[in-house]
């Protein structure tokens, strides 16, 4: 990736690992970004994985052609970004490491060491020149950790995003999907809970004037039309508004009765009109898409068995991943199923009780094993209550 003439990207592309944060999917992998700046004083935002370390290093000190490294700017303590700090601190022992206050105290549980006779602490407003370039320090706590600072540059009217605006995929190949559909998975799998954290960051942005902006993940925005484009779907996501007409239908089925019905209730919706219908095996798809669906479109239809007296375990979990991401501002509709006493619907409309914004439909289809001519009419009515 080209960031400046004197800015490089010395970041890395991960194909072997299997789940990030060992639980999301990455099919097209994941990059780990590191920007190293050559002026008077060089620099380096951030380190990698672990894994990747000596390949890192080895990128940083071609890019510096025998020089030093002056400062190494620690914006995130996750062990992705974190994880190399005490390697390149080894490598160059007269560098500076730059980081909050909360990050060295991170540094100290991960390394040992907090660094305290070569560090400089930085908060809100701060700034640090390089020579040509000089660099404001911006708090942004909860973004996704507490000990999170963005970092623009004045000169180059770049802004340094830690993890925002980044995405799930290596940048050593094309997502077919753009930028978006990675993205929002991203963003709802692991900041989705921290939308007011979110929106107090893009009110700092909108003060600065950004040519480019590089985050962590993913590939650097460096036009304005991406770079209106992506700060607007954050904006759309923090806020967590609705971004696509649709409906979601998210379900389990033990024996397929439910299922069937489910099936039955998506021809409906598809019949009626709906501008999209996505439908998830919650089960056997992978739920991070389902969670993505769900903040994305504004209607939602949630369809289970009762189950030990309560609902299906991986309806319960998505419910959950829902909830603990401040889930809000949705239609929400229920299809239950309980051979001889039904009660998934009031345990799941039980579940969002601490939730925001949430309409309920009036009308829940219930099975008591396999449709029937009441179910199915229960089925009918439900659709038309969902797109009204």
């Amino acid at each position: 990736m080209t960031i400046a003439d004197d800015i490089k990207y010395v970041g890395v592309n991960d194909h072997d690992v299997d789940l990030f944060e060992g639980q999301f999917n990455v099919p097209l992998g994941m990059a780990y970004n590191s920007y190293l700046v050559i002026d008077e004083k060089t620099l380096v935002f951030d380190s990698v994985d672990a894994r990747f370390g000596d390949r890192w290093l080895a990128g940083i000190r071609d890019g510096l052609g025998g020089r030093p490294v002056d400062y190494l700017v620690v914006q995130h303590m996750e062990p992705d970004h974190s994880a190399s700090i005490a390697l390149l601190a080894g490598e160059y022992p007269s560098a500076k490491i730059v980081a909050s206050m909360q990050a060295f105290g991170m540094m100290k549980n991960f390394f040992g060491t907090d660094f305290a006779d070569r560090r400089i602490v930085v908060k809100e407003g701060d700034t640090l020149s390089t020579g040509k370039h000089e660099f404001v320090f911006v708090a942004a706590p909860m973004v996704h950790w507490p000990e999170v600072v963005v970092t623009y540059d004045r000169t180059a009217k770049i802004l340094f995003s830690a993890d925002g605006f980044g995405k799930f995929g290596a940048n050593d190949v094309v997502d077919p999907e753009g930028w978006d559909c990675e993205a929002r998975r991203y963003y709802f799998g692991i900041v989705g809970k921290f939308g007011v954290n979110v929106q107090a960051l893009l009110k700092k942005a909108a003060g600065l004037e950004i040519a480019k902006i590089c985050p962590l993940h993913g590939p650097v925005h460096d036009t304005p039309e991406m770079i209106a484009h992506v700060v607007k779907q954050y904006d759309t996501w923090s806020s967590y508004r609705v971004e696509s007409e649709g409906v979601v239908v998210a379900y389990t089925s033990c024996y397929g009765h439910t299922k069937e019905a489910v099936m039955k209730l998506v021809d409906m919706l598809r019949s009626k009109g709906a501008a999209a219908v996505k439908v998830h095996d919650l089960a056997r798809d992978d739920q991070p898409e389902a969670v993505e669906d769900a903040f994305r479109y504004g209607r939602l239809i949630l369809a289970t068995t009762t189950y030990n007296m309560g609902i299906f375990p991986w309806m319960q979990h998505f419910i959950e991943r829902l909830t603990c991401r401040s889930f809000q501002n949705r239609k929400i509709g229920f299809v239950e199923n309980g051979s001889w006493a039904p009660q998934a619907a009031k345990v799941m409309k039980g579940l969002f009780e601490n939730s925001k914004g949430l309409t309920f439909c009036e009308t829940t289809a219930t099975l008591r094993g396999a449709l029937n001519d009441a179910s199915l009419a229960q089925l009918e009515k439900l659709a038309d209550e969902i797109l009204a």
